[in-house]
């Protein structure tokens, strides 16, 4: 061990109890509010779902106080314990190039690693969301599914792996600078292809039948002046019961997508503003601005690899004697989120603004009423607490919590009383 070994020891030990005293503040915070519905929800949630919001919210921090120890007993297990020097030890007596070496190592760590943290999302699909009735999925389709995302990661994972590994090894001290190249690119194509060619993997996409609700959404994205690839109603509740909406893919191949779970409990006038809350996402340019960060991001953490992978005391400092850019890669995934995790309150705090705007982009275009309707029904339909810890709430929540974000809504309606009486 050197140095940055305790550092590193430091740090994996030091986020795991910040987020156990996180996740503890939020279980004491919720239990002590959990007999009495706030009074902005009070005329529109009863106490039983507040209730039931609350026992989900716990049972769900009860799979972390196991999840956070288990994940950082992994994490030491692969770089101080030795799982990753042994595992390249291992994959050195089959006589592989080092390209394929490097390319086995990594997958190697990413399917065990994922075979390690299998039982706590059985767990979870199966016991927690099973006994809130949640999940709607059977232990067949639940291993269909972990097979099909496990070929898919495969199948597009291992040219990505190989095109950096022989960046790493041919084109020289700049080689992060192509990288990061390949990896947008990577991004984009992957993006592009989404609506299309993966989520049909995965689920049904149907066109949102002719009626009501689909002019009254036609209009609204006329107004917005928004052209997509269409408007899909997706059968998410083959899995689970929680609803929601979302935009997919760029370009001419834009769609929008609402869960047939949420179509079912929202009346047209809500599901119409929580369309108009995605659009001003994309009316407030905040999907490109995210583009933006995650393209400095990646830049930023392929030019700190590209330094890291020439210091022996990286290596060194992460249990592994030798040097190699599969092993520099691999450290730098494995170790590199126990440093992130510290950074996670501001991409929060920028989120939450963005939802924000969003909020008052919709507010504009459809009512803050209607829009305040539909996320309180989203709120008790999928059993979020309404009482969140403030400082759990600013590691791991992107959305602001919901008492603030009603309260900013109500305010557009005290200074906007004609528009939501028009």
């Amino acid at each position: 061990m050197n140095a940055f070994s305790y550092v590193f020891v430091a740090t994996v030990l030091g986020g795991m109890a910040l987020q156990l005293w996180l996740a503890r503040r939020h279980a004491r915070h919720v239990a002590a509010h959990s007999d009495r519905v706030p009074p902005a929800f009070a005329d529109r949630i009863d106490l039983d779902d507040h209730r039931r919001a609350a026992h989900y919210t716990l049972a769900r921090l009860r799979v972390e106080y196991v999840a956070l120890p288990l994940a950082a007993l992994i994490l030491l297990g692969w770089t101080l314990g030795g799982g990753v020097a042994t595992l390249d030890r291992l994959l050195a007596t089959l006589g592989l190039a080092p390209l394929w070496q490097g390319v086995a190592l990594l997958l190697g760590v990413l399917l065990i690693s994922g075979a390690l943290e299998l039982p706590l999302a059985l767990w979870r699909t199966f016991g927690i969301e099973q006994r809130f009735g949640f999940n709607r999925t059977t232990p067949r389709r639940f291993a269909t599914d972990l097979l099909l995302h496990t070929l898919l990661a495969l199948l597009l994972g291992t040219p990505l792996l190989v095109m950096v590994l022989w960046l790493m090894a041919q084109a020289g001290a700049w080689w992060w600078l192509y990288a990061w190249a390949v990896w947008m690119s990577f991004t984009l194509a992957v993006t592009w292809a989404y609506p299309n060619w993966i989520a049909p993997l995965f689920n049904r996409f149907q066109p949102l039948p002719d009626g009501a609700l689909r002019q009254r959404l036609e209009d609204l994205l006329a107004r917005c002046g928004f052209r997509s690839d269409g408007m899909f109603v997706m059968d998410g509740s083959r899995r689970s019961a929680h609803g929601n909406a979302y935009f997919t893919g760029f370009g001419r191949s834009k769609r929008i997508v609402f869960f047939d779970t949420l179509l079912q409990g929202l009346a047209d006038e809500e599901v119409e503003a929580v369309l108009a809350h995605e659009l001003g996402h994309f009316k407030r340019r905040h999907i490109l601005k995210h583009l933006l960060l995650a393209a400095a991001l990646a830049l930023g953490a392929l030019a700190l690899l590209g330094w890291l992978a020439t210091r022996d005391w990286f290596f060194q400092g992460l249990g592994v004697s030798g040097r190699s850019d599969a092993l520099a890669l691999v450290l730098f995934l494995l170790a590199a989120p126990a440093f992130s995790l510290f950074a996670a309150p501001l991409l929060a705090q920028l989120s939450r603004r963005h939802e924000f705007e969003a909020d008052d982009f919709a507010a504009e275009q459809t009512g803050a009423r209607q829009l305040i309707s539909g996320l309180v029904k989203m709120y008790r339909d999928n059993a979020s607490t309404l009482t969140p810890d403030p400082w759990y709430s600013a590691f791991h929540h992107s959305h602001p919590p919901a008492p603030v974000r009603i309260a900013h809504l109500s305010s557009r309606i005290r200074s906007q009383p004609a528009l939501q009486e028009s």
